[in-house]
């Protein structure tokens, strides 16, 4: 049921052009790519953390929209932007070690994030909810990792 959830999810939706040769992106420049993820890369820079996420990794990025981070409270981006520690503790928590594809995840109700916190894996009438966030495009591969797309900045405790 969760692998069936997250492959209608990710044949339904497209936010990232579909690659079908071996990707020679790396997970910020896909990001950069599809246009969509501006206010991530802008807080991946601030943090220090591009990089990091350009090195060999691999990684998985549960990866909010600019739509995402439009629906946080007015005012919140800016103040995070200004916040390295808390910003850095944000967007970590969207990272989990190791590349973790829809058919790895169907498998897990738990994850483990590069911020030392656990996110939360469910499926529910078609729907993957990584907390409270929705799955809306899975598994975006990149030469590094994948990408997840989600619809809600998730936030850690």
């Amino acid at each position: 049921m969760f692998r069936t959830a997250i492959l209608a999810v990710a044949l339904s939706l497209s936010v990232v052009p579909a690659v079908h040769a071996e990707p020679k992106a790396d997970i910020v420049d896909t990001a950069v790519a599809a246009g969509s993820f501006k206010t991530l890369a802008k807080a991946l820079t601030e943090a220090g953390l591009i990089e990091t996420l350009k090195s060999k990794g691999p990684f998985t990025v549960f990866a909010p929209t600019d739509e995402a981070f439009a629906k946080l409270p007015k005012g919140t981006v800016d103040a995070l932007l200004k916040d390295k520690m808390k910003l850095t503790a944000i967007l970590t928590y969207h990272v989990v070690p190791g590349a973790v594809r829809a058919a790895d995840a169907a498998k897990l109700t738990t994850a483990k994030t590069v911020n030392g916190q656990s996110i939360k894996i469910s499926a529910k009438d078609g729907v993957v909810m990584i907390n409270d966030a929705k799955v809306i495009q899975a598994d975006i591969e990149t030469a590094n990792g994948v990408i997840h797309v989600i619809d809600k900045v998730i936030l850690p405790r």
